[in-house]
């Protein structure tokens, strides 16, 4: 029953989490900001405005992204297998490159490309925390992987590769070439609008509460560390954002594939 309601209110924490975000941004900067509530004012606000649909094909990916990411959540919160998780969760990557090349947009189409290029960044670490996890507990589980006890050090080199792509999958600075408003204006999202452009606001909840839940595992059954690691990789995420420039789609890929697979790669070598 608290699985269930739990996957009910996953976009509910997710917009808290990006409410809290948004002010944690505005004092970085030394400004006022927004109320916390604002993600859910501005949802209710969408609601209100007159959609404007390219087509009908483009509209329903938008829809279909969003949910993929709550099914992805959903599995993840029952508990189950984590290969299977990363699969719905590339699935929901993958509907939002298409949606990008569906219209007949070049910024549009560009979004899609860098798309594209982070999941090609950030999905093979995703896939090599899973088979560590797997070496460290025997098994791929969800459920099994929190109820077991492990030390953060063994995937210490995983953790931080995690670290790296972490602001790809967010896209937020010095990896936010996806949605680079200066220069795509919004890459795959811009021909959405209204309830459809919701979808797509929604499942960026999702994707933060799907982060930050993939963070909490590195902790197994120690629920006090996994805590601590969310709100010290949420603050530091948020740091990094507020004072570095964004990098070209280029140094993203060499960042990403130079650094962080060796570092997943070496964790094996040490697990096995």
């Amino acid at each position: 029953m608290i699985s269930f309601l739990l996957i009910l209110l996953a976009p509910v924490f997710g917009g808290l989490i990006y409410g809290i975000e948004r002010v944690l941004k505005a004092r970085i900067q030394n400004r006022q900001g927004p109320p916390v509530l604002q993600p859910f004012y501005d949802f209710f606000k969408l609601m209100d405005k007159r959609p404007m649909m390219i087509h009908s094909f483009h509209a329903s990916l938008g829809v279909l992204h969003f949910i993929a990411m709550w099914v992805t959540l959903a599995i993840f919160i029952l508990g189950g297998d984590l290969l299977m998780v990363i699969f719905f969760h590339l699935l929901s990557s993958a509907i939002l490159i298409i949606a990008g090349f569906s219209v007949n947009s070049t910024y549009s189409q560009i979004g899609g490309v860098r798309e594209l290029l982070g999941v090609l960044s950030y999905e093979p670490i995703l896939i090599l925390s899973a088979i560590a996890f797997y070496m460290i507990t025997g098994s791929f589980e969800v459920k099994v992987i929190l109820e077991s006890d492990f030390s953060l050090l063994t995937l210490l080199p995983m953790f931080i590769a995690l670290l790296v792509v972490l602001p790809i999958k967010l896209k937020k600075s010095p990896f936010d070439v996806a949605d680079a408003h200066q220069e795509i204006i919004g890459g795959v999202e811009i021909e959405y609008s209204g309830i459809f452009y919701e979808a797509l606001y929604t499942a960026k909840w999702l994707e933060y509460v799907f982060a930050y839940a993939f963070i909490f595992l590195f902790a197994g059954d120690n629920y006090i560390l996994g805590i601590s690691l969310v709100m010290g990789v949420f603050l530091l995420v948020n740091l990094v954002d507020n004072s570095t420039a964004r990098v070209s789609y280029s140094q993203m890929l060499k960042i990403a594939l130079g650094i962080t697979l060796p570092l997943g790669i070496l964790n094996l070598f040490i697990l096995n």
